[in-house]
C-alpha cells in the first residue's frame, strides 16, 4: 500500500498558492494550506475539498511565515498530527508598485525581504530538518521564484533582489539535500493570471518608458507544473522551470 504524502503550501489563501493547493488535494496529497489570514485559508481549503473525493486532508493553519517562532510552531504541530512532511511549497511572497531605488522606503525593502527572503529560508530550514530526520529520510522542496530571477521589470529592486536570492537558495539546498534524499527545485513563473496579476492586462511599465498590457495565462498551468515536479520520484529533480504566457515580454526584455 502507497504511503500517505503531506504537502505544505504558503501564501495559499489565494492566486498561485490557492491553486496548488488545490492540485495537491485533488491528486491526493494531504495539504496544510498557510497564510497569514485564516478565514481565507478556511475558504481555500474548503474549496480544495470540494474537489477531491479521495480523502486527502486539506487543513487551514495561520502562520506568518518571517516570524520565526510562528513557523517553529507550525512545524511542531506538522509534526505532531501527519509525522512527516513530503513537499514544502515555498510560494508565499510580497510585491511593491515600480518605483525606483531612491524613492523605495526602506522599511518597504525590509518588509519585502522578510517575506520573500527569510521566509522562504524559514520554512525551508524547518522542512529540511524534519525531512532529514525523519523515516524514511527524505522529500522535495520547491520554491517560487519568478521570471524576475532572470530578469528585472524597471523599478523592482526589492522584489527582484529576493527572486535573485531565492535561487542561491534553491541551489544551496539541492546541494546541501543530497545527502539526505532531499531534491529541491525551483520553478520561475511568468504572468500568471492571479489577483495580483490583473495589472498586467490593464498595462504595466516596460523599459521604454511605455505602458503596455501583457499577455497573461491561466493560473492552473502552474498548478500542474508544480504537481509534475512534486510528483517525480525523490531520485529524479526538476531543478529550474520555466512556465509563463507565451507572448509576454520575457525573452529579449529590454
Amino acid at each position: 500500500m502507497a504511503r500517505e504524502k503531506i504537502a505544505l503550501v504558503t501564501g495559499a489563501g489565494s492566486g498561485i498558492g490557492k491553486s496548488v493547493a488545490t492540485a495537491l488535494v485533488r491528486n491526493g496529497w494531504h495539504t496544510i494550506i498557510v497564510g497569514r489570514t485564516l478565514s481565507k485559508l478556511a475558504d481555500a481549503a474548503a474549496a480544495a475539498r470540494a474537489q477531491a473525493d479521495n480523502g486527502a486532508t486539506a487543513l487551514p493553519l495561520a502562520c506568518d511565515v518571517s516570524n520565526e517562532e510562528q513557523v517553529e510552531a507550525l512545524f511542531d504541530q506538522i509534526g505532531e498530527q501527519f509525522g512527516r512532511l513530503d513537499l514544502l511549497f515555498n510560494n508565499a511572497g510580497a510585491g511593491y508598485p515600480a518605483t525606483l531605488i531612491d524613492e523605495l522606503p526602506v522599511d518597504v525593502w525590509r518588509d519585502i525581504v522578510d517575506v520573500n527572503l527569510t521566509g522562504s529560508f524559514l520554512c525551508a530550514r524547518a522542512a529540511f530538518g524534519m525531512m532529514r530526520r525523519q523515516t524514511p529520510m527524505g522529500g522535495r522542496i520547491i520554491n517560487n521564484g519568478s521570471i524576475s530571477a532572470h530578469a528585472p521589470r524597471p523599478g523592482s529592486v526589492a522584489y527582484t533582489s529576493t527572486k535573485h536570492a531565492i535561487t542561491g537558495l534553491t541551489k544551496t539546498l539541492a546541494l546541501d539535500g543530497r545527502a539526505f534524499d532531499i531534491a529541491c527545485g525551483q520553478i520561475d513563473i511568468g504572468n500568471a493570471m492571479t489577483e495580483m496579476a490583473v495589472p498586467m492586462t490593464q498595462g504595466v511599465p516596460q523599459p521604454d518608458g511605455s505602458i503596455r498590457a501583457e499577455a497573461v495565462m491561466d493560473v492552473e498551468h502552474v498548478a500542474d507544473a508544480v504537481l509534475h515536479m512534486a510528483n517525480l520520484p525523490l531520485e529524479t529533480n526538476v531543478l529550474f522551470m520555466t512556465v509563463m504566457a507565451t507572448k509576454m515580454p520575457f525573452v529579449g526584455r529590454g
